[in-house]
Order: C-alpha cells, then structure tokens, then sequence
C-alpha cells in the first residue's frame, strides 16, 4: 500500500524522487517556493549513473533527445600548453558522458513527476517541520507518512553545516560557434597554476533537438572575489579571458555581459546520518563537494533512486536505514576523491599544479590509471548502492 509523501524542493533530485515514488503508488506532493517550478544554475555533465536513474525515471528519452554526448574531458595549461586532464569515457553510448542544459534536464523531470501523478505545488515554500507536517507559507500541511528534502545547499530542514570552499565559478549560457575550435563531444578546460579556470562544456538545446546548439562557458576564481569581478568592467575581463585562452573568445558573443553570467559559490560537508524520524534528506540537503568530478545532479538522482528501492523493501525507520547503508560508501568515497582533487584545480597553492602537471598528469596516462578514471567520471567506482542491487535483494529487481 502507497504512503503519502511530501518532497520539499523542485530541483533535480526533488523530481527524480517524485517521478519514482509516485510510479510506485505512493502519493506525492511536492513544495516549492517559485511561482512556477524553474531550474537554477546552468550546464552540467550527465554520467552513466544518473542515467540510469532518468531510465527508471522516464525521463531518460527526453534527456537524450536533448543533451549532447561527451566522450573526453581536457584540460591543459596556459604557458607551456601541457596536457594535466586527459579523461577518456569507455566505449558505447551507455558509458558516455552527456552534456545538458540544467534547464532541459529539469523539464523532463518535471514531465516525468506529472505524467508519473505526483503533484507540484508551486509558491510554496518550505520554512520548517512539526512532527510530520510542513510549514509552508505560515501554515501546516500534512501530516504525512515521509518528509524528503529535496531543498538543496540552502534547505531549512536539513541540520547539515557545509565548509565553504575558497573557490568559485561564474557561469553563463552561450550559443556554440559554428566555427568552434574545439569538438563537440568534449569538456575543455585551460588552467592558470590552480586560481584561474577557464572552461567549455557543450550543453545541446534548451527545448528540442531543432533550437540553437548551446556551451555552458565558466571561469572560476576566489569565491570572495566574486563580488569584485562583477564589479569591474566587462571589457577587461574579456581581455584577460582571451589573453589566457585565445580561443576561447570564440565563445563570447559580441552581446555577452556580466549580466548573462550566474555565480556559484561551493562548500562541502555530509551529514553522518541523513535522516530521523519520519524525514529523509537527499541531494545537496545531504552532502555537498565541489562539481570538479562533474557529479553533483548524479549523486541527487541516486540519493532518489535508492530511496525508492528501499521504501520498496521496508517502511519508516527501517527504509531510512537502508536508503543511508546503501549510498554511505559511494557518498564517502567521492567526497574524499573531491576533497583531494579540487585544490589541484581550484586553489592558491602554488606547489600543487606543480605536482599535478609534472607528477599526476602523466601518471594518470599509465596503465591501469586510465581504466579507473574512465570509472571514477562514470560514477560507478565504487558501486552506487550496493545493499540494493537486484543480486543483494532479488525483489527489488522489478523496474
């Protein structure tokens, strides 16, 4: 018998969770603060992992209809033009990378809840909980069998208290060139030591296969110089971009200005259990790292797709212990690898992008450090949740 569940938030994992749950009879109601239920942020790399949880989904068709397929991730630096990111995907479309536009793959969850009958209410946010009802818009709604907070870095009912990071991004949407000095299937990145970014990852269209090929262009740098970046002029910014990386003035349209770019600020942390009695946190309202693995919507869609599986084994507190158990070591392992890759990337160290050009760099083409990096940007170097693979529980392999 279907439970009736509230899900806090309408980002990626939000949905994710209300398409899966309501496929499986339960009654869903998702809050969310904006009038209309919209996407925040910009592009992002889709990995084998999470597409497997929009297959179970059903949003995995209009993904891929929209997306564009990534089989290599570069990286070199400014002045003597080494190669330090050399990623190859494996072989096959389902061990490929997909480039997409946060805004298409919100759509198509957002499709996949609805049609799956969960029910988005919209201007409504979510300020706290009594017991298990929500505080939305001063009032309780409810009660309900399971709370999931689905409310992100920002979320009120998470206990969660994340490190900033030193380093940011800003990002910005832009058509891709039609004489674009890079292919099409590849993320691509110049470094300056580790405290400057310049990147390009092809994003495929916003609402359909025929709009305008689209880049999600980002420049990373200090978070609390953020502020004083967009206060300088536009034009100079331009200048040092180009001077940095010639090509990638390519992907700035004549029109470009501070007010096409959106700041991210990053922080890290996990909470040790993500949930209590009656609530259960996914996503970022959960753990938080740096995307420099290139897995945040990832880890959101599996945090949604073991809480499936394990409210299909269990009820109440039992289900939480198993949704935790089962994403405990991946969640661990990739918190860890990020925490230790970032500053090579994103840092005023000055001894680290020595390290990683001369050192790591060409390790990382030895064998067998190319076939665990291949699995590492896959998501799957670990299992993502092996206490609910269909070898572990036989019933839970039902689609």
């Amino acid at each position: 018998m279907g439970q009736t569940i509230a899900i806090a938030g309408a980002g990626i994992g939000g949905l994710a969770a209300a398409a899966l749950l309501a496929g499986d009879g339960h009654r869903v109601v998702v809050f969310d603060q904006f009038e209309a239920p919209r996407p925040v942020g910009s592009g992002l790399v889709m990995q084998p992992v999470g597409m497997e949880v929009l297959r179970a989904a059903g949003a995995a068709a209009e993904v891929l209809a929209r997306g564009t397929p990534i089989t290599r991730m570069y990286g070199d630096e400014v002045t003597r033009g080494r190669v330090v990111l050399a990623v190859n995907y494996g072989r096959g479309p389902e061990r490929q990378g997909l480039g997409i536009h946060r805004a298409a793959l919100f759509q198509a969850l957002y499709d996949a809840a609805q049609a799956g009958g969960a029910q988005i209410v919209p201007s409504s946010p979510v300020t706290g909980r009594d017991g298990q009802r929500l505080r939305v818009n001063g009032a309780l709604e409810g009660p309900f069998d399971l709370i999931v907070d689905a409310l992100g870095a920002g979320s009120s009912l998470s206990p969660l208290r994340a490190r900033p990071l030193s380093y940011g991004a800003v990002w910005a949407t832009v058509p891709w060139p039609d004489a674009a000095p890079h292919p099409v299937d590849r993320l691509t990145q110049r470094y300056r030591r580790a405290d400057r970014m310049l990147g390009v990852l092809p994003v495929g269209t916003m609402q359909s296969a025929a709009d305008t090929p689209l880049a999600a262009i980002f420049y990373s740098l200090r978070s609390d110089a953020i502020d004083a970046h967009f206060a300088r002029p536009f034009a100079d910014w331009r200048d040092e971009a180009a001077a940095l990386w010639p090509e990638f003035e390519t992907y700035l349209p004549d029109s470009l200005s501070h007010d096409d770019f959106t700041p991210a600020r990053y922080t890290h942390g996990a909470l040790r259990r993500p949930y209590e009695d009656g609530l259960v946190h996914i996503g970022d309202a959960a753990h938080r790292a740096s995307p420099q693995l290139g897995q945040g919507a990832n880890m959101a869609l599996l945090d949604a797709r073991a809480l499936q599986l394990a409210l299909r084994a269990h009820r109440g507190e039992e289900a939480l212990r198993l949704y935790a158990g089962a994403r405990r070591w991946h969640v661990w392992l990739y918190q860890l690898l990020s925490a230790s890759f970032t500053p090579q990337y994103q840092s005023d160290s000055a001894w680290l992008p020595v390290l990683r050009d001369r050192v790591l760099a060409p390790l990382s083409q030895m064998p067998p450090v190319p076939a665990i990096l291949t699995r590492l940007v896959c998501g799957d170097l670990v299992p993502p949740m092996p206490e609910l693979t269909p070898r572990a529980m036989p019933d839970l392999a039902r689609a």
